[in-house]
């Protein structure tokens, strides 16, 4: 049996860098059968895994010789946290090493929906030229709402910055000295008022049983009827039907969503609209995000099987 199992879809220099050093086993589909996976991890000293592998208390109990899970990525939605410490069981992430690809992201969407770019480019490709049916706004001396202003929100908001934007925050773990409000010369306040004052509402809250939904009817009722919402963070902490209703009564002007409530989703009135931009959950999904991400994990991964302590634990044990 492997020192290492990998069960997704992770390769690169640092991967071939740890199999030089342990026995590691790449299998990217292992995910899919959680009867293979447990079977195939019972032996193993160290799981390397992304969003796909259901990390919960059973898959645990299977294996016993489990040290230290390494998980390539920010979102702990798919691992039970709780269950892994009381199993012993480490838990590596990499918290930063994607933030700027998904802040990226957020800001083109932000300018795609300002200036209508997929529908200009969709129109003008069909053979027409209609310069007024794309009048765009600009992002200068608008307001950018950011819900969730943890690293990739402050990132975000920094960069919007550059266009001109006045950044407000919310965020219930931060003080209202905190660094990085400071740094933006941003304003915290409560959701409600965010909502209400936003020209550009953009998500980056994590998966919680706190989060789930927080986006819903009220808050989209609260929102400018010209504002638009952006979600980079987790398909959870929308409530879609709410949001879907909004867009199609025109509460608010727009949605660019990056995450689903399901992935790969149900395909429903949403994907019709026009004033929805949709991507298939890419946001850390940049080369060098990706480098970094890999390098990362099996650092720590290899740190944690050498008795060193881990650079980005999770949890204690």
């Amino acid at each position: 049996m492997p020192d290492i199992l990998i069960t997704e879809n992770i390769r690169g220099a640092a991967v071939d860098a740890l199999a030089k050093q342990f026995d590691v086993s790449i299998q990217p589909d292992l995910w899919r059968d959680a009867a293979e996976l447990a079977k195939q991890a019972s032996e193993a000293r160290a799981l390397i895994i992304r969003n796909q592998t259901q990390m919960n208390a059973e898959l645990l109990a299977a294996c016993k010789k489990l040290i230290v899970v390494g998980r390539a990525g920010v979102g702990l939605d798919n691992v039970d946290v709780a269950a892994a410490t009381k199993a012993g069981v480490l838990i590596t992430s990499t918290p930063d090493q994607n933030a700027i690809s998904v802040a990226e992201l957020a800001l083109g969407m932000m300018l795609s929906l300002a200036r209508f770019l997929p529908a200009g480019d969709a129109d003008t490709k069909a053979g027409n030229w209609n310069r007024m049916r794309f009048l765009g706004t600009e992002l200068y001396g608008k307001t950018l709402g950011i819900v969730g202003a943890g690293k990739i929100g402050f990132l975000t908001a920094r960069r919007a910055q550059a266009f001109g934007m006045k950044v407000l925050a919310y965020d219930p773990f931060i003080s209202r000295d905190n660094i990085h409000l400071f740094e933006l010369n941003a304003e915290l306040v409560s959701l409600e008022e965010l909502l209400s004052r936003s020209d550009v509402v953009s998500c980056h809250l994590p998966s919680t049983p706190q989060t789930a939904k927080l986006l819903n009817a009220d808050c989209f009722a609260r929102m400018k009827p010209n504002a638009t919402f952006i979600n980079t963070s987790r398909g959870e902490v929308v409530d879609e039907d709410a949001l879907l209703h909004a867009l199609q009564s025109k509460t608010i002007a727009g949605a660019a969503l990056d995450v689903r409530a399901v992935e790969p989703p149900v395909t429903s009135e949403l994907e019709k609209l026009p004033n929805v931009l949709l991507m298939p959950h890419v946001g850390a999904l940049t080369r060098e995000a990706q480098d970094r991400v890999t390098v990362a994990v099996c650092e720590d991964v290899a740190r944690v099987l050498e008795g060193k302590p881990a650079l980005n634990a999770v949890n204690r044990v």
